[in-house]
């Protein structure tokens, strides 16, 4: 495959191994960013307890597939903006667009032309819907849906899908998690949850709560793929109760598909909810749907009450619409979809080589499909071990690798990625020495903590 070199990254050499005193400034700026932000990060996924304890890097800057932290530590990263960056950091077609877009303003008084031709191409591009509305994170847009659902439903109540972690800050979802802290019970009530891939349960579930369930969300696919009939079935469901079907493709879209994992397996829902990807790494979601849901937020209806759905001040920012249109443009011009699935099977097996290479086969599981890996971790008696994960990532950190996931982007060449795999025999060996001698001889600090708990 010939990839259009923005980055120069397959001849640069591999980032160092590092050693613990590497992250003096790091854990001095630790202290710091804890007493001006509470968690000392703005996404609790990028937090001090998901690294390890003396070795989590404060990051300055990004190119490609590369880091470098305040300590001048660089790293081939395997997070790619929690999967937000499908083209690589500093993707310079994008930049550029973003660059012009700045000298017309950032955010004007009323709708612009750039607006609208992001819009109409947006629908274009992913044939997900009729109408969008643009909005900046994930947890914006899947909220609206919701709102959406219960405006034209009359319902109340709505249904997650339980396997898949994360659908919003808010508290119609955060109520279903250990963090329910501050969400009163009312509410909590309001949402019930199901399990992917079992049909007869949500079919169970729908019939328990008649007429009650304004919808159904799930992400189409994260590490488990669809059974046949499932997607199919879903939306018969939904059809036969007069459910909408509101598929989250924040992740999914853009990386499974330019038009999500719905165009991938065929199944259409009602509204879908985009983001991350979609202007790789900059600020933008979009929430998308049928015309007759969409046009309840809108203001040539009078059949139907007025839904007051997105009202964003910054959701129409230009900078952030140009790069949308620019990474629009990049999917159309060179193969990234293809390149992140091909890249990240060669991924896949390298590791799975390396594991089974190692003796740790059934204790480091590669999961997900290809575009969008992550793994597990498991101790001697095969339980699932924080310990472990935390012992992994210290020593890929030591290997110049950031390894919160193993989320690949356009930026990832071959060379790059059979130089991981080299890296990560490694780290894999200390991990079978743990298993065998114990891990308190080989893990420095505490273990990572899990994002979901009641207490610190």
């Amino acid at each position: 495959m010939v990839v259009e070199k923005h980055f120069s990254v397959e001849e640069a050499p591999l980032p160092a191994p590092l050693e613990l005193a590497d992250f003096d400034r790091s854990r001095a700026l630790q202290a710091r960013l804890h007493a001006a932000i509470p968690g000392g990060s703005h996404t609790y996924a990028k937090g001090d307890d998901q690294f390890p304890e003396f070795m989590a890097p404060v990051l300055e800057r990004g190119r490609g597939c590369r880091v470098w932290d305040a300590d001048g530590n660089e790293y081939l990263e395997y997070g790619m903006g929690l999967r937000s960056v499908t083209l690589g950091h500093c993707y310079e077609p994008v930049l550029t667009a973003v660059r012009r877009a700045l000298r017309l303003g950032t955010n004007l008084g009323r709708p612009t032309t750039l607006e609208l031709a992001t819009a109409e191409e947006f629908l274009e591009f992913t044939q997900a819907g009729e109408m969008v509305k643009f909005a900046k994170n994930g947890s914006d847009v899947t909220t609206a849906a919701i709102k959406l659902a219960r405006a034209y439903t009359g319902r109340d109540l709505v249904a997650l899908c339980a396997d898949h972690p994360f659908f919003s800050t808010d508290d119609w979802f955060m109520g279903t998690t250990p963090l329910q802290a501050g969400i009163p019970a009312a509410v909590r009530a309001l949402t019930r949850t199901f399990r992917y891939n079992d049909l007869p349960g949500v079919a169970q579930l729908l019939d328990e709560h008649p007429g009650q369930i304004a919808a159904i969300m799930l992400e189409v696919e994260r590490d488990q793929t669809p059974a046949p009939g499932f997607l199919e079935g879903l939306r018969r469901l939904c059809d036969e109760h007069g459910t909408l079907l509101i598929f989250d493709e924040i992740i999914t879209g853009f990386r499974w598909h330019p038009g999500g994992a719905q165009a991938l397996y065929g199944v259409r829902p009602d509204l879908s909810t985009f983001g991350k990807a979609i202007a790789n790494g900059f600020a933008l979601a979009a929430l998308t749907g049928r015309r007759e849901i969409m046009r309840l937020g809108g203001l040539d209806h009078h059949d139907r009450d007025r839904v007051f759905l997105l009202s964003t001040t910054n959701g129409a920012e230009l900078h952030a619409l140009a790069a949308a249109r620019a990474v629009m443009r990049a999917y159309n011009t060179v193969p990234v979809v293809a390149h992140l699935h091909q890249q990240g099977e060669r991924l896949r097996e390298g590791l799975q080589a390396a594991a089974h290479d190692q003796g740790v086969g059934e204790q480091f599981r590669v999961l997900g499909p290809g575009c969008c890996l992550y793994y597990g971790t498991r101790d001697a008696d095969g339980l699932p071990s924080q310990g472990f994960r935390t012992l992994f990532l210290q020593e890929t950190l030591r290997r110049g690798l950031l390894l919160p996931s193993f989320v690949i982007s356009y930026a990832h060449t071959a060379a790059v990625v059979d130089a991981t795999i080299a890296r990560v025999h490694e780290a894999l060996g200390v991990y079978r020495r743990a298993l065998d001698e114990g891990l308190d001889k080989y893990l420095m600090g505490r273990p990572v903590q899990p994002v979901y708990r009641a207490r610190n």
